[in-house]
């Protein structure tokens, strides 16, 4: 049983530090972003979308709402501070109709996670309120996880990795699968159930990046049509296709 505890731990400070990874990723491009004072044609819905799956994790970890938990408030509520920061450059330097669009789903996205928020405090109790809070949660884990299937579509096409990074598919196979072993040990199916979904599509990807790895960088010119090209240029910035990605997956 003491075993099980220490596993359970340090399988959460491994998802911590992964996670932490994931969130941190798109550090470059907001750089990127500040720089060139332009959201060129990436989408802010993705981070808006990673925010909501922060926030709504960040309140499930919470012991008032499930106990034994803090290491996932944690590592999303650092998330959550994250994303919070590169919604608001986005809105800074995007065009005002993406910053109209972006506003009014970040309206919605805070609405989602308040009616949560309030609901199961001031309604619900006890493993009421974990069930709610958890599914919440989990549905929007799963989407988020689900981000990358755009890029992994456009690896199989083009036969080509050159847009798939192999550390970010790497972090999003280990925090999956750390989150999915904690939520194991914790007999916790709303942790371990988005997470097995992220661990299986971080597997699908290094999958297809061991199988396409040579021909990297290899994609011929014309190949794709002007929608597709576009994609191309930065598939993990583009909006998330059943909203993928960050980040952290729990």
């Amino acid at each position: 049983m003491a075993i099980i505890k220490i596993l359970h731990t340090l399988f959460g400070i491994f998802g911590n530090i992964t996670g932490l990874f994931l969130f941190l990723a798109p550090m470059i491009t907001f750089k990127r972003v500040i720089m060139n004072k332009s959201t060129e044609q990436f989408s802010g819905i993705p981070y808006v979308m990673t925010l909501l799956n922060c926030l709504l994790s960040t309140w499930y970890g919470l012991p008032f709402v499930s106990p034994n938990n803090m290491l996932v408030s944690i590592i999303n509520g650092t998330g959550a501070g994250l994303e919070a920061f590169y919604v608001l450059v986005f809105l800074i330097f995007a065009p005002k109709k993406e910053k109209a669009k972006i506003s009014g789903i970040l309206f919605v996205v805070l609405s989602i996670f308040s009616t949560v928020a309030l609901v199961s405090m001031l309604a619900l109790h006890g493993n009421k309120r974990k069930v709610f809070s958890g599914f919440a949660a989990a549905i929007f884990s799963i989407i988020m996880y689900g981000s990358p299937l755009s890029i992994m579509r456009l690896v199989i096409k083009t036969k080509s990795v050159e847009y798939m990074p192999f550390f970010l598919s790497l972090f999003v196979f280990l925090c999956g699968t750390s989150w999915f072993v904690y939520g194991l040990l914790g007999k916790d199916p709303f942790i371990a159930v988005p997470n097995g979904v992220g661990s299986f599509l971080g597997t699908a990807q290094l999958i297809l990046y061991a199988i396409y790895r040579e021909n990297k960088g290899q994609i011929k010119k014309g190949e794709e049509d002007g929608r597709v090209e576009m994609e191309l240029e930065k598939p993990y910035e583009k909006e998330i296709p059943n909203t993928q990605n960050s980040d952290a997956k729990v």
